[in-house]
């Protein structure tokens, strides 16, 4: 897979093929609802003897659109590109800047100078509802006029429901991000189809964890646009730069029993592992639920219940 980022002259040079089926959106998650219309891109553009694309952005629209109600990521553009890649249904992903510039581009120019003149759009596949360009003007009807006139066909999709949900609950990263909320992080690995997984660099914390509790902890520092779960305990994997997965026992919260008004913070205890892990790239992977996040009237109370969250990890695990 191509990745070509940017959006001026010499990134489009770049991008140009020489014809495209070409999907359009931020595609948070890449989640199991993506990868099927991405599998559906690819098909066409096979079928049709031209490039599977996608035109996705290097943040969340609404970041510049609508900072205050935001979304919170489910994959920074580091892992989405990964995720992309994995699904081996792309040729190319063009990753435009979305910045205060690109929020007042009327739809026209955005067909005109990224579908047409960039991209070489043969094909568009859209959600049915799918909606871009200054205040919302693009859309099927529009692409539909457009198409007639620069030489390309539309296709709007309706959303893909869930595998066994009778009601039709469409895959959707905003149901996603709800079921992360209430710290149900099976449901939600089932919707990504995959266990949800969030980065940063391993930080000294306070040191209570090994010296005091007798549980070390390495304290993974998250970009504060990421999605974490809802606080508590969880049973998952610790992955350090070596690549090596290995079970541990993750908390997200503000460790009550310590401060009252703390910051939220991801710690994990490895499960049979004391190495140094300060100033790593760490990845944490959350495969399900203990329980959540309690005050305790005294340290041995709190280590009583750290040992047992640890046995239960085991047993989820099978570690």
């Amino acid at each position: 897979m191509r990745v070509v980022r940017g959006s001026d002259d010499e990134a489009r040079a770049a991008v140009h093929t020489n014809g495209a089926v070409v999907t359009i959106g931020a595609y948070d998650g890449v989640h199991l609802g993506h990868q099927a219309v991405l599998r559906l891109v690819r098909e066409l553009a096979e079928a049709r003897g031209l490039e599977a694309a996608l035109v996705t952005f290097d943040r969340h629209p609404a970041e510049v659109v609508r900072p205050e109600s935001a979304p919170r990521l489910l994959t920074t553009l580091e892992q989405r590109l990964e995720l992309l890649e994995a699904t081996a249904s792309l040729d190319l992903s063009w990753v435009l800047s979305f910045d205060e510039a690109r929020s007042k581009e009327s739809a026209e120019d955005f067909v005109r100078e990224v579908l047409v003149e960039g991209i070489g759009a043969r094909l568009v596949v859209i959600g049915a509802d799918f909606h871009f360009g200054h205040r919302r003007g693009g859309n099927v009807p529009l692409l539909e006029r457009m198409g007639a006139e620069h030489g390309f066909e539309v296709l709007g999709l309706g959303l893909v429901a869930i595998d066994g949900d009778a009601s039709g609950t469409p895959y959707s990263s905003t149901r996603i991000r709800e079921l992360l909320a209430k710290g149900d992080v099976a449901e939600a690995a089932r919707l990504l189809g995959r266990p949800h997984e969030v980065r940063g660099v391993v930080e000294r914390g306070d040191r209570r964890g090994g010296p005091h509790l007798g549980v070390p902890t390495a304290n993974l520092s998250v970009p504060q646009r990421i999605c974490l779960p809802a606080d508590g305990v969880y049973a998952g994997t610790f992955v350090a730069e070596n690549d090596v997965e290995r079970p541990a026992a993750i908390s997200v919260g503000t460790r009550p029993t310590f401060y009252e008004d703390g910051d939220v913070l991801l710690e994990a205890h490895v499960l049979d592992f004391e190495r140094d892990l300060y100033d790593q790239r760490a990845r944490v992977r959350f495969r399900e639920w203990i329980r959540g996040q309690e005050r305790f009237e005294s340290v041995d109370d709190l280590i009583t219940q750290m040992d047992d969250d640890i046995e239960a990890t085991r047993r989820i695990l099978g570690a």
